[in-house]
C-alpha cells in the first residue's frame, strides 16, 4: 500500500470526510458525493488543502511571524496546550505566539479585547501575521475582522460554512472538526514549526511535512484521545472500564432505536464442538432453555429486534468445517435471508503448536472473504462479535448508542469475577491492566483476576477496515497458545479509542461443561425473545457456583440424573460428587454439598428442601 493510501486511511479514521449536511454550491468543489443527506468530503482535497496550509504556515514561521490561534471549544484546550508546549513558542513575556479563548473586538487593532464593557490589552501593538481558527462557524466574527485588517486566515471549514465567511478565508481546510482531526491538524502545525527550526541554520526551504510525516503522527508519545464524553478513551498500558449503569439511557422512540440497530451486524462464533460434554455435534446445538439451543437463542433475539423495530440486523455465523452441516440442519426452521454462513480461518496444528483465537478468525475471515467491504457498502457501522459459549449475551442498543455518540472503535464487555465482586465492585470508571482480565472463564482461577472477558466484542467496521488494509493488526503475531488464561486483546492496540464496559454478571452465562447447564435450565433464568432474563427474586447479584462430578460429565448423563431441574434461586453453591441423582420439585438454598461414598447410590427424593446441607448419607437428608 502506498504512503498516500495510508494517509487517506488516517484521514478517514478521524471522520474528516463526514460533512454535516448537503453542501452549498461554494463547498461542492470539496465534496465526493452525498450519502443519507450528508455531504462526503473528498479526502484527497482535504489532504491537498492541509499541505497548502502547512506550507503557508511554514513560510511565515521562517520569518518569525506572529500567529494567533483562536479557539473557544473546551474539547480542544488540551490539544492546544500540548501543541504550544511542544513548539515552545507560547511565551507570555515575548508574546511571540498568541493564544486566546475569546473573540477579537471591532476595535481598530487586534491588540484589544473586549470583556463585557471593559477593554483589556493582552498582546503587543502589532497585529498577528496569521490567524488560525478551528471552530470557524462560531468564530465568524474573527474572520470578518481579520479580513478587514487584511490578515490571512487558516481555518477548518465544513459543509455548513456560509459563503460570506468562506470567501474571506485564505487557506480553508475542508474537514469535519472532530477532536480526532483537530489533533491531527495541530500535530501537522507542530511538525511544521519543528522542521523550520531544524532548517533555520541553513538555506530556508519550504517547511512542508511529507505524507510520511502525517502517517507517523499516531506514534507520538503525547497522543491522547480527546472525546466528547469524559468517560471514554484509551489509557496508556491498560483499558478504561466503564460501569454499565453509567451509560446514558436511550429514548424509547422506536424510530431512533431502529436507526441505531440498522447500523449493526452481529457475528456469532459457531465453530466449537460439544465433544467435551459428550455431545456429538456443534456446541450451539445443545438445548439450554425450554427446548431451545444456544443457536436458537441468538436467532430469536435478532428476529425479535427486527420484527419489533422494523430494522435489519443480519446474523453472520462463523462455522468451521465440522459444524457447518449440522448448523444448517438446526436453522432449517428459520428463514435464511438474514443469516449468512461464513467459514472461519482454520490452521492445521498439532497438540503443541499454536492455534488462532476466535478474535483472530474474525479479522482473517473478514479480510479474506470481502465481507467487510460488503457490510460497509450496506451502511453498517458496528459489528457485535459474540463468543461461542456465552448464552446470555445481549444485543443492547444502549451500548451501541454509547459507542456511536463517543466514536469508540473497540469495546470489550467484561464481568466482575466472583472474587472481585466480594469487594467494593466497580462503581465508577476505572483503569485495568489486561493482566487483570481473564480471557477464558476458569472457576478455579477467578481469584487471580478482577474481571472476566465475556467474549462479547463491539468493533467499528470502518476502523477495522483501516487496520486490515494497512496490515496494522499484524495477525500473524496474534496466535496464542492453547489454555492461555489472560485476556489476549492484542487487537485493542491497533484501535484509536478502546474501552471496556462492565456488564451485569447475569449477562455472562458460559457453557463450558454440563455443570453450566444447570443455570439456564433452572428457575434462575427465564426466556424472553431470545434473551435470558435473571429471576428478580434472586437477591444475590452473583450466580450460584455449580460443581458437578464426572458422573454428570456428558449431556446425556446430566439429563438422566435430574428428574426435573431443582429450584436454585436462593442457592449460593452446589457441589456434587459420586453416584447422585435428583428427584422432582427439589429446592436448593445456601451452600449444599452432596457426596456419595464409593459404591453408594444416593438419590435426593422428590419435593425436599436442602438449605445449607452437607449430605453424605441418606440419613443426612
Amino acid at each position: 500500500m502506498t504512503i498516500h493510501s495510508v494517509v487517506i486511511q488516517k484521514l478517514l479514521s478521524t471522520n474528516a470526510h463526514l460533512g454535516r449536511r448537503v453542501a452549498a454550491d461554494h463547498f461542492k468543489a470539496y465534496t465526493y458525493g452525498i450519502r443519507n443527506g450528508m455531504a462526503i468530503i473528498d479526502s484527497d482535497k482535504t489532504l491537498i488543502s492541509l499541505r497548502s496550509a502547512c506550507a503557508f504556515i511554514g513560510a511565515l514561521a521562517r520569518q518569525n511571524a506572529r500567529f494567533m490561534f483562536v479557539n473557544t471549544n473546551p474539547l480542544f484546550d488540551e490539544i492546544f496546550d500540548q501543541m504550544t508546549k511542544k513548539i515552545e513558542l507560547y511565551n507570555p513575556n515575548q508574546h511571540s505566539l498568541w493564544r486566546t479563548g475569546g473573540f477579537l473586538t471591532n476595535s481598530r487593532s487586534p491588540k484589544k479585547f473586549r470583556s463585557r464593557n471593559k477593554k483589556l490589552c493582552f498582546a503587543p501593538p502589532q497585529p498577528p501575521d496569521c490567524v488560525v481558527i478551528l471552530d470557524t462557524e462560531r468564530k465568524s466574527s474573527v474572520v470578518l475582522e481579520a479580513d478587514k485588517l487584511q490578515i490571512p486566515v487558516v481555518a477548518l471549514v465544513d459543509s455548513t460554512i456560509p459563503l460570506d465567511i468562506y470567501k474571506r478565508i485564505a487557506y480553508p481546510v475542508p474537514a469535519n472538526d472532530s477532536a480526532q482531526f483537530v489533533y491531527l491538524f495541530c500535530n501537522l502545525i507542530t511538525k511544521t514549526f519543528l522542521l523550520e527550526r531544524k532548517r533555520s541554520g541553513g538555506t530556508p526551504k519550504e517547511a512542508l511535512p511529507s505524507a510520511a510525516d502525517i502517517s507517523k503522527i499516531e506514534n507520538s508519545e503525547e497522543v491522547k484521545r480527546i472525546e466528547e464524553s469524559g468517560n471514554t478513551g484509551l489509557v496508556n498500558g491498560g483499558l478504561l472500564v466503564v460501569p454499565y449503569g453509567s451509560l446514558t439511557p436511550i429514548s424509547g422512540d422506536r424510530a431512533e432505536i431502529k436507526d441505531l440497530l440498522d447500523k449493526l451486524v452481529v457475528l456469532k462464533f459457531n465453530g466449537a464442538l460439544g465433544k467435551e460434554m459428550g455431545f456429538d455435534g456443534p456446541k450451539s446445538a445443545i438445548e439450554v432453555c425450554k427446548g431451545l439451543t444456544i443457536l436458537d437463542l441468538i436467532v430469536n433475539q435478532i428476529e425479535s429486534l427486527n420484527s419489533k423495530y422494523g430494522c435489519n440486523v443480519p446474523l453472520l455465523l462463523m462455522n468451521s468445517v465440522k459444524t457447518d452441516d449440522d448448523t444448517v440442519k438446526v436453522l432449517e426452521k428459520y428463514p435464511m435471508s438474514n443469516i449468512v454462513m461464513l467459514k472461519s480461518f482454520e490452521r492445521q496444528t498439532s497438540e503443541n503448536e499454536l492455534t488462532g483465537s476466535e478474535d483472530d478468525s474474525v479479522f482473517l475471515s473478514l479480510m479474506k472473504g470481502g465481507t467487510l467491504d460488503t457490510l460497509l457498502t450496506e451502511g453498517k457501522e458496528y459489528i457485535l462479535v459474540v463468543g461461542s459459549d456465552n448464552v446470555a449475551a445481549v444485543i443492547d442498543p444502549k451500548i451501541l448508542n454509547h459507542l456511536i455518540q463517543n466514536k469508540i472503535e473497540y469495546c470489550m464487555e467484561v464481568s466482575q469475577s466472583p472474587f472481585f465482586s466480594m469487594g467494593s465492585g466497580i462503581l465508577h470508571q476505572q483503569k485495568f491492566q489486561l493482566a487483570d482480565i481473564a480471557r477464558n472463564y476458569v472457576p478455579q482461577s477467578t481469584d487471580k483476576f478482577q474481571l472476566i472477558d465475556t467474549r462479547s466484542l463491539w468493533l467499528n467496521l470502518r476502523a477495522t477496515k483501516r487496520l486490515v488494509d494497512t496490515d496494522a493488526l499484524k495477525l500473524e503475531n496474534y496466535f496464542v497458545t492453547k489454555g492461555r488464561e489472560t485476556a489476549a486483546s492484542s487487537q485493542k492496540q491497533g484501535f484509536d479509542c478502546a474501552i471496556g464496559i462492565n456488564v451485569p454478571e447475569s449477562r455472562f452465562v458460559p457453557i463450558n461443561a454440563t455443570s453450566d447447564l444447570l443455570l439456564p435450565q433452572s428457575d434462575l433464568y427465564t426466556y424472553n425473545d431470545g434473551v435470558l432474563v435473571r429471576n428478580p427474586a434472586r437477591r444475590n447479584p452473583l450466580n450460584p457456583s455449580i460443581d458437578l462430578g464426572p458422573e454428570f460429565g456428558t449431556v446425556r448423563d446430566f439429563l438422566s440424573r435430574f428428574r426435573s431441574i431443582p429450584s436454585i434461586v436462593e442457592l449460593d453453591s452446589l457441589k456434587v460428587a459420586g453416584d447422585v441423582s435428583f428427584g422432582a420439585d427439589i429446592t436448593l438454598k445456601g451452600r449444599v454439598n452432596i457426596v456419595a461414598k464409593p459404591g453408594m447410590k444416593l438419590k435426593i427424593p422428590d419435593g425436599v428442601v436442602l438449605h445449607d446441607k452437607d449430605i453424605r448419607d441418606p440419613m443426612d437428608i
